[in-house]
C-alpha cells in the first residue's frame, strides 16, 4: 500500500531529525518551485526530472463509433525517471 502524505512527512522527519511541519514547509516551497520552473526542466536529483514537452498533432479514433478524429497539438508536462531510481527500484 502507497504511503499517504502524512507518512511520507513522519518518515523524513523522523530520518532527519527536522519537524514535521519543516518537512512540510520543505515539500510545499519545492512543489512550488517545480511548478515554476517546469517549462526549463526541473531536476530533482537521484529521483528524476520534471520536462514540458510539445506534443504533436495526430490522427486518434473515437473507441465508442470507431470514427477517426483529428487530434491536436498541446503541451503536456512529463516526468523522467532516473536511471540510479530504475537501478535502485529494479534491482540492478
Amino acid at each position: 500500500m502507497a504511503l499517504t502524505k502524512a507518512q511520507i512527512q513522519a518518515q523524513l522527519a523522523e530520518k532527519t531529525g527536522l519537524a514535521k511541519k519543516q518537512v512540510a514547509a520543505f515539500f510545499e516551497e519545492m512543489c512550488k518551485l517545480a511548478y515554476k520552473e517546469a517549462k526549463n526542466s526541473f531536476t530533482v536529483p537521484g529521483l528524476g526530472k520534471l520536462v514540458l514537452v510539445q506534443r504533436a498533432a495526430r490522427m486518434g479514433r473515437n473507441p465508442a463509433t470507431g470514427e477517426q478524429i483529428q487530434i491536436p497539438a498541446k503541451k503536456v508536462v512529463k516526468f523522467r525517471v532516473a536511471k540510479a531510481a530504475k537501478d535502485a527500484i529494479l534491482g540492478r
